[in-house]
């Protein structure tokens, strides 16, 4: 079974729009983004010049500046973080979630007798299939967290050894 995300909004409405229209737009916008990055830089480097920003630049030992707030290794890479024991409760939660969308899909759309109508309805709808997936998901679940509670050991066994 396959999980299959909403599609992007921007994506939908050009699909709908009007393909003389779509190409104006895109023109637009293509037009539009270089010299909008080039904008974006030039006021960064302004805001830097003038102290309103502190660059953020690596340090002799590694780390990188207070602003950054993280360590880098010697490459300027942030280090890897190993999980901790306590990861069973988020590998659970992704598994309701993953639960919910499946238990969403196979809730009947025009039930308006049982969900009520419009916005409503459609909240109404969203949070029994949450309490649904919820529940599937606890004691064993259909096995997502299991799984990847399993393959997160077996990355860190590599990453070990």
């Amino acid at each position: 079974m396959t999980v299959a995300p909403v599609q992007d909004l921007i994506t939908e409405v050009m699909a709908a729009a009007d393909p003389a229209s779509q190409r104006i737009a895109a023109s637009r916008l293509e037009r539009l983004s270089p010299a909008a990055a080039q904008d974006f830089a030039a006021t960064v480097d302004q805001k830097i010049e003038a102290g309103a920003l502190e660059p953020i630049t690596p340090q002799a030992d590694g780390s990188a500046a207070a602003a950054a707030g993280a360590a880098l290794d010697g490459a300027g890479h942030a280090p890897i973080v190993k999980a901790s024991g306590g990861n069973a409760a988020v590998y659970r939660k992704f598994e309701a979630f993953i639960l919910q969308m499946f238990v969403e899909s196979m809730l009947p759309k025009d039930a308006n007798e049982v969900f009520g109508k419009g916005t409503a309805g459609t909240v109404w709808r969203s949070m029994l299939a949450e309490q649904i997936g919820n529940e599937m998901s606890k004691g064993n679940g259909i096995g997502i967290a299991k799984q990847l509670a399993n393959s997160r050991a077996a990355a860190d066994a590599a990453v070990e050894g």
